[in-house]
This record gives structure tokens, C-alpha cells and sequence, in this order.
């Protein structure tokens, strides 16, 4: 029985699990386990929203700086004594403005995508400096730690979330018309034009859905850390197209499974935990992961170039 690769990313992460469990002391122990699982969630929820866009054959680069403006939005709405679902739906529409802006200039100016979210990395990352200072904004109330730090029968409260958010995010890229829409114009966008989809509005949700992963990542740090400021998740920003990648989401878009960006955070939550145990500084784990993300895109390349040639050979 032939695997997916998805599903051999689901073994590589379970040998690279048990080899951690040997071979790093106190990776196995509860507290270590229940960190990881508090974690793991908020790169999830950002990778899932930067699959998606992937999947389009573009890119978000502003997508953790989105994340820490609807934060920061959020952030000043609770301190200024105003009630918790009204600053995370400030913080939503906050994210979905700047979500509006990448798929506006995508979809209908036509301009690059990693362009347009350069330029809005910064203009973000403008607004937050201006309204903040630079400083962070702290002091929520104690209803709101529950998002980031509660429990329901001993499951940590961010995992659940990021189980439901899985679920709905491969139910509206497997069963709904954007879903199927999405991998067409990821595919060959110029067919699906002809095919009669509206592709400008598949690329405006995508970048609608990229936003509210990011919003709803920043409920989670904002809550987990009782702070906002201007590079809340910036560490992020690469690990989200690198757990992309690694799960098999295709960089020329048209191809990519939910199941494989789960897989993917996995491995590199375990990945980065375990060196953390061992001692190993925050800089050498990002060049792995710089590594990690070229020697994936490299194998991708060689075995779509392989298959093309096999393909070729054949006809």
C-alpha cells in the first residue's frame, strides 16, 4: 500500500516523537507534554492560513504583523474596560480590514502577491509602532486568560480550538464551491476564469480567511502572554510557510491538505522543544528551520520535475 505524503509526514513525526522521548531527558514528563499542547496551536491556526493562501500560488507575508495589529487592537479594547467579546470582535474586524487591503490589491489590482504583503507587513507594522510606542499593552482581565491558558477536563482550551479550526478549514476546502474553487485557481487560473468562477472573489476569501487566522492566533497569544505589542508572533512569520511547505502544500499552488500542515506543525513543535531541552539557542533553531524549508522546497522541485520527465517519456 502506497502512503501520501502527508500520512509519511505523520511517521516521520511519530519517529522523530519517540526519538526525542529517549533521547532528550524530561521531553516525555507531563509538564513538557501539556507546554507543548498550549503551544503548538497558534503556528497551527497561522500555517493553516498561510496554506490556504498558498494554495492560490501566493503568499502572506504580513500575516503574523496582521496578528499583532488585531492584537494590539484588542489589547487596548480590554484595557479600556470594555468587555471580552467585543474586543475580540474588534480585533477580528481589525484583522479582516488588513486581510480586505492583500486581497484587494491581489485579486483586483492584479499586483504580486508577496509584494502587496511586503508593503503591508510594514504599514502594519507602521500602525502598531505609532499607536503603541513601541510599548506593550498589558493588563486583561482574568476571563480572558481562560482562551490562552485554561483547561476543559484537563485539554488545554487552544488545542481544542485549533481541532476546530482544523476541522472547519478542511470542510471549506473540501466540501463548499470556494474550497474546490481555491485548488482551481491555485491549478491553472486562467481555465478556471473560463470555467466560469469568479476567481478575483476565491482570491479576496482567501486573504479574508488568512486575516481571520490571524486574529484568531492573536486571541490565543494575547491571552497566553497577557500582553500585546509590535512583534507578538513575528517568530512565526517563517515557521508558518515552512509547516506550509513541509506538509506538502505545493508552493505553485493547486495542492495541500489540511492534514499535512497539522503533521507539519507537529513535527517542528517537537522539533523546536526538544532542542530547546537540550540546550540548543533560539538562533541555531531558526537556521535549522531556514534549512528545513530549502531542503523541502528542493526535494519538491526534483520529484515534480522527475514526474514531469517520466510524463513526458511516456507520451
Amino acid at each position: 500500500m502506497k502512503l501520501s505524503k502527508e500520512w509519511m509526514l505523520g511517521l516521520i513525526f511519530l519517529g522523530l516523537f519517540i526519538i526525542m522521548a529517549v533521547c532528550v531527558p524530561g521531553f516525555i514528563d507531563p509538564y513538557n507534554l501539556t507546554s507543548m499542547l498550549y503551544q503548538l496551536p497558534e503556528l497551527g491556526i497561522l500555517s493553516l492560513g498561510m496554506m490556504v493562501v498558498i494554495l492560490t500560488a501566493g503568499i502572506d507575508l504580513s500575516i503574523t504583523y496582521l496578528a499583532a495589529l488585531s492584537g494590539v487592537v484588542m489589547a487596548y479594547a480590554l484595557t479600556a474596560g470594555l468587555p471580552v467579546p467585543v474586543a475580540m470582535i474588534a480585533g477580528i474586524i481589525a484583522a479582516l480590514i488588513g486581510g480586505l487591503l492583500n486581497g484587494f490589491f491581489v485579486a483586483f489590482i492584479g499586483v504580486s502577491p508577496i509584494l502587496v504583503t511586503l508593503g503591508t507587513m510594514t504599514l502594519f507594522k507602521g500602525i502598531i509602532l505609532l499607536i503603541t510606542k513601541g510599548n506593550s499593552v498589558s493588563g486583561f482581565p482574568d476571563s480572558y486568560s481562560f482562551i490562552g491558558n485554561g483547561d476543559i477536563l484537563g485539554i488545554p482550551f487552544p488545542i481544542i480550538v485549533f481541532a476546530v479550526i482544523a476541522l472547519l478549514a478542511w470542510y471549506l476546502l473540501n466540501k463548499t464551491v470556494w474550497g474546490r474553487s481555491v485548488y482551481m485557481a491555485g491549478n491553472n487560473p486562467i481555465a478556471t476564469l473560463f470555467s466560469g468562477v469568479n476567481t478575483k472573489k476565491v482570491i479576496m476569501y482567501v486573504y479574508l480567511f488568512s486575516a481571520l487566522m490571524a486574529a484568531i492566533a492573536a486571541i490565543i497569544m494575547t491571552s497566553r502572554y497577557n500582553s500585546a505589542k509590535v512583534d507578538l508572533g513575528s517568530s512565526y512569520q517563517l515557521q508558518s510557510i515552512a509547516v506550509a511547505v513541509l506538509g506538502g502544500t505545493s508552493i505553485s499552488g493547486g495542492y495541500g491538505k489540511v492534514i499535512g500542515v497539522i503533521f507539519g506543525t507537529a513535527i517542528f513543535q517537537v522539533l523546536s522543544s526538544g532542542l530547546n531541552l537540550l540546550g540548543v539557542p533560539g538562533m541555531v533553531i531558526n537556521i535549522l528551520i531556514g534549512v528545513v524549508l530549502i531542503a523541502v522546497l528542493l526535494i519538491n522541485f526534483f520529484t515534480a520535475k522527475y514526474k514531469h520527465n517520466q510524463l513526458k517519456k511516456a507520451t
